[in-house]
């Protein structure tokens, strides 16, 4: 399967900042959550694969063309949106979409026209009248409807009310029946990426944390609540990434649970009361603020 992004071995570096060594696929036709606190590298790692700044070593490859040298023929396929994006105020949204139409080729009217139902949009208004989430709204009609092989999106519902979230939630997941077209986009909301991602990839203090498919990296986590004396020393376990106790009640965060932690846990004495699974933002937090790959 094609690659519709390809980072290899990627290096940026600023006076406060670096990212270090980073290498990323995205296979064509799925979505992936790019997850990190501010300061992580997400602002970094899609400025490069928009071409707008270049590595200081490594290489990057956006629908198969090289960047920076080859973004034209890369970005006739790419929609991009993120928080600074702006739009003309005095200048209506039927405006901007014969405007956008008249650059890409592959615009699709019909298309067009039923997001604006969807996201409840009056094209014949100025922008300047528009509350902030028809905004956001009106951008991802004029990427979504010139019909991109990929999209990258930074942060596409911060600052939308649950029922503007909720929609344009649901068309990103429309977008993604269409096999050939990918979705890499970054969000503090760990909720959506859960949602929408095929794949999650953690950043951190410009390293990579962790790449891989949703499934698969939710279900190597366990929330594990066991009782015991442990005579005041650490639980010595494999893949545990948090322990918290209160005298003899203890709450533990592995990282790659199997059945036979159960039981290593069972032969240092403690009784298990309760192991349920984690939600992304809760191994999320664990990752980063209990240390799990530091």
């Amino acid at each position: 399967m094609q690659n519709a992004i390809e980072l290899n071995n990627v290096s940026k570096r600023y006076t406060d900042f670096y990212l270090e060594n980073f290498s990323l696929q995205l296979p064509a036709g799925q979505i992936m959550g790019l997850v990190g606190v501010n300061g992580a590298g997400k602002s970094t790692t899609l400025r490069m694969l928009m071409g707008l700044i270049q590595p200081d070593t490594g290489t990057v490859d956006v629908l198969g063309f090289r960047l920076p040298e080859q973004q034209v023929l890369a970005k006739e396929n790419i929609g991009f949106a993120s928080e600074d994006l702006r739009l003309y105020k005095t200048e209506t949204l039927r405006w901007h979409m014969q405007f956008i139409q008249s650059i890409f080729p592959n615009w699709d009217g019909t298309y067009a026209e039923h997001l604006l139902k969807i996201f409840d949009l009056n094209a014949d208004k100025k922008l300047k009248g528009f509350s902030h989430g028809q905004r956001v709204k009106a951008c991802l009609l004029l990427i979504l409807a010139r019909k991109p092989k990929l999209l990258i999106l930074d942060e596409p519902t911060t600052g939308l009310d649950p029922v503007a979230r909720y929609e344009v939630l649901t068309e990103l997941a429309e977008v993604l029946r269409d096999e050939d077209r990918s979705v890499l986009f970054s969000s503090h909301n760990t909720q959506d990426v859960e949602q929408l991602s095929d794949s999650i990839t953690f950043l951190h203090k410009g390293k990579l944390l962790a790449s891989q498919d949703k499934e698969t990296y939710l279900d190597s986590w366990r929330r594990i609540i066991c009782s015991g004396d442990t005579k005041g020393k650490k639980i010595e376990l494999p893949g545990l990434a948090m322990q918290k106790s209160n005298g003899s009640l203890h709450e533990l965060k592995v990282k790659t649970f199997n059945d036979s932690i159960l039981g290593q846990l069972q032969a240092q004495g403690l009784e298990i009361s309760q192991v349920e699974a984690m939600s992304l933002e809760q191994i999320f937090v664990a990752s980063v603020k209990e240390g799990a790959y530091v």
